[in-house]
């Protein structure tokens, strides 16, 4: 069984990854990115999506 990291260790993994004169508003843009990308992830593995093809019509559907 695999664990994913907590939000702390992802948290510093950003931080290190960034530059050292990042703002606290790149750094929250970061983990905001990151909270829907997690967000998304979830979603797909509990079937919450929709169909390409759905899509597809739905934006013919919008753009006409």
């Amino acid at each position: 069984m695999s664990t994913s990291p907590s939000a702390k260790e992802v948290t510093l993994e950003l931080i290190e990854r960034l530059e050292d004169d990042v703002t606290f508003e790149d750094i929250m843009y970061e983990l905001h990115v990151l909270k829907k990308i997690e967000h998304g992830q979830k979603d797909a593995e509990e079937g919450r999506t929709v169909p390409h093809d759905e899509v597809k019509e739905r934006l013919d559907q919008w753009l006409t």
